[in-house]
């Protein structure tokens, strides 16, 4: 860690609890975050409020000591999508293991990790805006050690990019990477390589943009299975074999290839390690993200290590507490929390444990049916034993949506004591 990491970390640290931050407890207003987590209070006994959203330490952990293993195995550069949790505490921690640098989304995002020291930033987007555009050239102006990449995928970008950087007077060049799409209809990126070569052939004819290599996502690969995934990569890895054979690369230290989201990344691990030799070392770079919470719900079922067990297990490391507030009858019952508080793009809460009284059990026999802003709709059948009052502590699916609802998040271990805050800025 850079001592201005470490001192923008310090001043997360020294913020104020107040009633900014949901689910904390009230008669900690004005103590500093490191003053709370100083008395580690229990998340359970120690005043916090329902819903409260909480990180399971030991989960958090693993979860970081196993990508950082799965890279190194498998030869990977690992650059973790930081716009998952936004959380510069967590950035730090997933560079501290290992991690080369943060994928980020948006220029915004960007600037939250330099405000907190991250030195390299993938972008893993295209980049046309020009006062966004004159930042980023005064950022590399100011300090060498910042390395920045980012998409390109047409040639009116490229002009609008340059455009922008000559305005700035930018004096170092932006590195970019061209985009290859994972097909017609999808997302961002370019739809053949022969449009690529365009591409190229622009940036080559700026002054203010350096081609440093190639990406994309196999996440939107239609109708993606392991074959279709694969055959994606390896018109990605193709493609920079191509570029390199015509000389896109004279003058650079290392060729970028990138892909990987939080699905797929065996694939990317296993076609990444058939790149031929080309003629400088390749930085092969893979992009995952939700790993660092992993989920109940959607990445529990995708993740890759349901088809490479013997390469270890993700842990789910959220889980909401929320308190039941009403109970209407004996199929239905109310909590208290919501779509405010709850992922639910992609899956409803998981109704998981129940507390009472200092006792936890299995939420045998209930299920959650719906949302509304501030309360999740609760069936529950004969066997369920739930009463007004109780806790119950609900899995989540997606993490991008669920750090996105709360801005300090406790980091509790297994029996309950809150060891740490994790701050996000969205």
């Amino acid at each position: 860690m850079t001592a201005d990491s470490a001192q923008s970390l310090a001043r997360l640290a020294a913020e104020r609890v107040d009633h900014r931050f949901k689910g904390l407890p009230p008669d900690a207003d004005g103590l500093t975050v490191a003053e709370l987590a100083g008395q580690r209070r229990n998340l359970f006994t120690g005043g916090f409020a329902t819903p409260v959203l909480a990180l399971s330490a030991e989960r958090l952990e693993h979860n970081l000591k196993l990508m950082e293993t799965y890279a190194a195995r498998h030869g990977l550069a690992f650059a973790p999508h930081g716009k998952t949790s936004m959380a510069p505490q967590l950035f730090q921690r997933q560079i501290e293991h290992g991690a080369w640098g943060i994928t980020l989304a948006v220029p915004h995002q960007v600037r939250v990790a330099r405000a907190f020291g991250t030195r390299r930033v993938f972008l893993a987007n295209e980049l046309v805006d020009a006062a966004a555009l004159r930042w980023i050239a005064a950022e590399l102006e100011a300090d060498p050690d910042f390395e920045l990449v980012c998409y390109v995928d047409s040639v009116r970008g490229v002009e609008l990019m340059d455009a922008a950087l000559r305005d700035a007077g930018a004096t170092r060049p932006v590195d970019v990477v061209v985009e290859l799409a994972a097909g017609e209809g999808t997302r961002t990126g370019v739809r053949t390589e022969t449009a690529c070569a365009a591409v190229a052939d622009a940036v080559a004819g700026t002054r203010t943009l350096r081609l440093v290599g190639v990406a994309g996502y196999e996440g939107e690969v239609p109708k993606a299975d392991t074959e279709r995934v694969t055959a994606w990569l390896r018109r990605l890895v193709a493609l920079a074999a191509d570029f390199d054979k015509a000389g896109r690369f004279a003058g650079l230290d290392e060729i970028v290839v990138s892909a990987g989201g939080s699905a797929w990344f065996d694939a990317v691990a296993e076609v990444f390690a058939e790149i031929p030799e080309l003629s400088l070392p390749v930085l092969k770079l893979l992009r995952s993200g939700a790993y660092v919470s992993h989920d109940d719900g959607h990445y529990r079922k995708l993740t890759p290590f349901n088809r490479v067990p013997e390469e270890g297990a993700l842990e789910p490391a959220f889980r909401l507490w929320t308190q039941v507030v009403s109970r209407p009858s004996a199929e239905q019952a109310f909590v208290n929390a919501g779509k405010r508080d709850a992922a639910y793009d992609l899956d409803l809460p998981f109704a998981q444990v129940i507390r009472r009284d200092g006792a936890e059990r299995p939420a045998t026999g209930v299920s959650v049916t719906a949302l509304s802003d501030q309360h999740a709709w609760l069936a529950t059948t004969p066997e369920a034993d739930l009463e007004v009052g109780d806790w119950i502590g609900l899995g989540l699916s997606h993490p991008c949506t669920s750090f996105d609802k709360w801005q300090l998040i406790p980091v509790a271990e297994a029996d309950g004591t809150v060891v740490d805050y994790v701050r996000t800025f969205f």
